[in-house]
């Protein structure tokens, strides 16, 4: 089984998360730009975290066998801060790496004038960049948060099969599978989604355009959530080829849109900026 999470925050894992993703099948994954749990009080400690994106993590997860990609955005929450949002005219400089297959997360957290006017801003760079767009739906009030994301989609020049509408539930897929976007789904131990709702919609709404992610970070969350949901699957009388579809082959044609996705992993350098990973040698 090959599984691609196409939304997984690595920066908050440890080696043994990689080591055991490895083991589960996960042989690529997209970590998205996101707010990193405190907030960020000036543009430069965006600019480093985005440079960890870059080189710091490709460089974990090749020690694994995992093939990394991010995709670079401002976040909605932080959208909020005018600390955070001349990030917005540094985004071009990091929207043409060779890594980034994609412009996110953007959205809405608490569905302000401010993130109307970052979510606008990057729906057009991500345009502009040929590239598409992760979008992160709010936790609250979800169906006006979906409706009104729907919204600035059409209103953008971005065409709707160009983005992934993410954190998507019961209330918000049928609206969202309307909308011509792609659909995301994150797998959490307590909160969002679990597997097992997860194969009930999928039983209702079939497998096309249909993402399915771990969304893992520095909260309560599970890196290996993206097995279990294949398993799950497999168990309710999915074929291979289903698990296939949703756990690879949707990811790779959404992201393969950037045309810059590497699934073969190169073997990793023995250093990233002096590091070898390695504490006192072998």
């Amino acid at each position: 089984m090959r599984i691609f999470d196409p939304h997984i925050h690595m920066t908050s894992r440890t080696t043994d998360d990689y080591q055991a993703m490895y083991a589960a099948g996960v042989r690529a994954l997209v970590e998205p730009a996101f707010w990193l749990g405190q907030p960020r009080t000036s543009p430069h400690s965006f600019f480093d975290y985005f440079d960890s994106l870059l080189g710091w993590e490709p460089f974990r997860a090749a020690q694994y066998g995992i093939a990394h990609h991010c995709t670079i955005a401002l976040n909605p929450k932080e959208a909020n801060d005018p600390r955070c949002t001349p990030v917005l005219d540094a985004l071009p400089r990091y929207l043409v790496k060779d890594n980034v297959v994609a412009v996110g997360e953007i959205g809405y957290d608490s569905m302000t004038p401010a993130e109307d006017t970052a979510l606008a801003a990057q729906l057009q760079l991500a345009a502009d960049h040929g590239l598409p767009a992760l979008v992160h739906t709010p936790h609250r009030d979800k169906l006006a948060g979906l409706r009104r994301t729907v919204d600035a989609v059409r209103a953008s020049a971005l065409a709707p099969e160009h983005v992934l509408l993410d954190h998507l539930n019961e209330t918000t897929v049928k609206e969202a599978a309307d909308s011509g976007c792609w659909l995301g789904f994150s797998i959490y131990p307590d909160t969002k989604m679990d597997e097992d709702r997860m194969v009930t919609i999928l039983k209702a709404h079939g497998t096309e355009r249909v993402l399915v992610n771990s969304a893992a970070d520095w909260g309560r969350s599970d890196p290996l959530k993206t097995r279990k949901v294949a398993d799950a699957m497999l168990a309710a009388g999915f074929t291979d080829d289903d698990v296939d579809q949703v756990l690879w082959r949707n990811p790779v044609a959404f992201y393969g849109r950037s045309g810059r996705l590497q699934l073969d992993v190169p073997a990793p350098e023995a250093l990233h900026e002096g590091n070898s990973i390695l504490r006192g040698g072998e």
